[in-house]
C-alpha cells in the first residue's frame, strides 16, 4: 500500500512468511541495500520508519503480519533499493537475460529440485554471471510464485553446489525456512547423495575409501593423500560397480563428505579418473573420447538423493528418493561402452 503525505509517501510493508523471524534492522537492510545503518537508526528515531504504528529500535524480532510503514519519498526509496538503474541481479535483470525454463525434477510450495546441465554455474562466481539461480529466481517470477517486491528482503537459493561440469540434482529452497533446512541436512549428511560417473580402467571392487584432501586456491586444484597435513580436510568416499569392461567402469559414488572436487581428485588418487576429467584425469582417454563422441565436459552426475525423515516445510519429502536422467551424451557414451 502506498499513500502520499505531501512530498513524502507512506509505503505499507505486511510483513510475509519469509521475512518473519528475522531483527527489524537486518529487514531493513535488506528492503533498502544502498542505505547506511545510520539512517535506518535516524529514521527509526524520527518515527519515519514504524512498526505495527510504534516507534522502534531496530532490534525488534519480526513476526507474521507485523506492518511496517516508512514515511519516506519514493526517491528516497528509490535511491536506498539501487532500483533507478538496473544491474546485475535486479528482478528485470535477471528476467531479460535468464529466460530459459529449468529442467525440474520436483517441485511443492516450498521446495524445488533442479537437474543442472553440465556447463552451468550452480552459482554466480561474477555479477554478470547467469547461474541456476538466476534461472530458478526467473521462473519463480514467471510463474507467480515470487514478485519483485518479495525479492527485496528474500531470495530464493541453491543449497548445494555442483562443479560447472558436473551435472545432476540441484536442491532449493522456495521459502527462508525450507532453505534453512535443507541446508542444515546438507551439512549434517542426514541427506544422502549419490552420483553416477564412468571412470578410466576396471575397477577391482567396491570399496570405501578416506584420505586428506587440500586446496590450493590459486590453481583452484585440490590434491588427496593418505596421510593428514596442514590445511587438509578429512575425506570419505563410498563407491559401488554397476557394470565394467576392461576399459571402463561405470560407478555408483555415495558422497558422504562433500568437499571441493572430492569424487574427481579421489578416484584419480587411486588409479580411476572420471572420463572428460581434463584437470584430473588422464589426457590420452580424455582425447580418444572427444574425438570419438566430441566430449568436453567430465561424466559426472548427481543422480540421486534420499532425505531421512523431516517436518516442516520439508514434510512433503520425508522418507523421499529423488532422481534426475543422465544426460543424453552420459548415457551414449555408456551406452556404446556396453555398461549400461
Amino acid at each position: 500500500m502506498v499513500l502520499n503525505f505531501g512530498e513524502k509517501t507512506m509505503k505499507e510493508i505486511i510483513i510475509k512468511k519469509n521475512e518473519a523471524g528475522q531483527r527489524f534492522d537486518k529487514f531493513l537492510a535488506k528492503y533498502m541495500s544502498q542505505a547506511p545503518k545510520s539512517f535506518f537508526y535516524k529514521m527509526l528515531r524520527k518515527k519515519n520508519i514504524t512498526l505495527n504504528g510504534k516507534k522502534a529500535a531496530g532490534n525488534e524480532i519480526l513476526e507474521l503480519n507485523d506492518t511496517v510503514r516508512l514515511f519516506l519519498s519514493d526517491e528516497t526509496i528509490q535511491k536506498f533499493s539501487g532500483t533507478i538503474q538496473q544491474s546485475p541481479g535486479d528482478p528485470d535483470w535477471i528476467l531479460a537475460h535468464a529466460g530459459k525454463e529449468p529442467s525440474i525434477i520436483y517441485e511443492d510450495e516450498s521446495t524445488i529440485f533442479l537437474n543442472k546441465p553440465a556447463g552451468m554455474l550452480s552459482q554466480k562466481a561474477k555479477p554478470d554471471d547467469i547461474s541456476m539461480v538466476e534461472h530458478l529466481i526467473a521462473y519463480l517470477l514467471n510463474s507467480g510464485q515470487i514478485s519483485k517486491e518479495e525479492l527485496r528482503t528474500f531470495h530464493p537459493s541453491v543449497c548445494n553446489r555442483l562443479d560447472r561440469n558436473t551435472s545432476g540434482l540441484i536442491a532449493a529452497g522456495k521459502t527462508l525456512q525450507a532453505l534453512q533446512q535443507l541446508s542444515e541436512m546438507f551439512r549434517d549428511r542426514s541427506l544422502k547423495k549419490y552420483y553416477l560417473c564412468l571412470v578410466r580402467g576396471k575397477v577391482s571392487s567396491d570399496s570405501h575409501i578416506s584420505g586428506y584432501l587440500k586446496k590450493d586456491p590459486r590453481t583452484n586444484r585440490v590434491t588427496v593423500s593418505r596421510t593428514p597435513s596442514a590445511a587438509a580436510s578429512p575425506i570419505e568416499t563410498e563407491y559401488h560397480i554397476i557394470k565394467q569392461t576392461k576399459d571402463v567402469t561405470l560407478l555408483e559414488v555415495h558422497l558422504i563428505t562433500g568437499k571441493t572436487h572430492q569424487i574427481r581428485a579421489h578416484l584419480a588418487s587411486i588409479g580411476h579418473p572420471i572420463a572428460g576429467d581434463y584437470k584430473y584425469g588422464n589426457r590420452a582417454f580424455n582425447e580418444t573420447l572427444k574425438k570419438e563422441y566430441g566430449l568436453s565436459s567430465q561424466l559426472l552426475h548427481a543422480y540421486r538423493l534420499n532425505f531421512p525423515k523431516c517436518g516442516g516445510d520439508l514434510s512433503l519429502l520425508s522418507g523421499k528418493e529423488l532422481q534426475a536422467p543422465l544426460p543424453p551424451l552420459f548415457q551414449k557414451i555408456c551406452q556404446e561402452k556396453g555398461v549400461i
